[in-house]
């Protein structure tokens, strides 16, 4: 899928999208858990970065647990982000947001971020030097030593563990109640238009980009998530 038709897609999905999956919170709310303890240690008036942000849901998290950090809410979807502004006024934090619709290579490298976030993007980037670029392209707005935390669909496509799991990510996203339709779009994304590559590939692509080695931190079915420094000194 090109980017204007993914953008297309989610500028579509928007104004329903957190409705639709509304069953899935659970896993959601765990992964902002562990988030929020890992980046913990960030200074009081943290800068982050949250990329591809979409409704804004792990930036309304973070907003709440630290009042002092100021954010850059990046999306290419304008309806997405429109959701998650109304999500900041909603919460009183929308004075601490920056809303910068684009993409990454569109975001000035200053100034500098001390984190970013990055749930369930990186995966629609079919290419692995495209993926590569993406995530270097976080690096060079991150401080030096700045902290990355995120998250993809990952396993081995060809093994049979990818069946299993595949069988139990749809059941698991049909009892939360996400609908039949979407459903049948998701699984045939999942063979099109989404990059599923084993765990330590994405990790190794990571680090490629100018990040020390990822470590796991989070596993859910199919989804994984890692946590890493950008490279001291390594600004691209």
């Amino acid at each position: 899928m090109q980017a204007e038709e993914l953008k297309a897609l989610f500028d579509q999905q928007a104004k329903g999208y957190d409705r639709q999956w509304a069953g899935m919170a659970p896993l959601r709310d765990t992964l902002h858990l562990l988030l929020a303890s890992l980046f913990a240690e960030l200074p009081a008036d943290a800068r982050i970065l949250c990329v591809g942000v979409g409704t804004g849901a792990e930036l309304g998290h973070l907003a709440d647990r630290f009042p002092g950090w100021r954010f850059t809410a990046l999306d290419p979807s304008r309806a997405m982000l429109d959701r998650c502004r109304e999500r900041a006024e909603q919460g009183g934090f929308v004075h601490r947001c920056t809303f910068h619709e684009g993409y990454l290579d569109s975001l000035p490298l200053q100034p500098a971020h001390d984190a970013a976030t990055c749930f369930l993007v990186s995966q629609f980037l079919l290419e692995r030097p495209m993926r590569i670029t993406f995530f270097n392209e976080i690096a060079q707005r991150l401080e030096p030593g700045g902290l990355l935390a995120t998250a993809d669909l990952a396993s081995d496509v060809a093994s049979p563990a990818y069946e299993t799991l595949l069988r139990s990510w749809m059941t698991l996203m049909s009892s939360a109640g996400v609908q039949p339709d979407m459903l049948a779009r998701a699984k045939a994304a999942y063979a099109r238009d989404v990059a599923i590559l084993p765990a330590p590939q994405v990790a190794s692509l990571i680090e490629q980009a100018g990040f020390e080695t990822p470590v796991p931190f989070f596993q859910a079915g199919l989804m994984h998530g890692w946590i890493c420094r950008s490279v001291a000194g390594d600004r691209g």
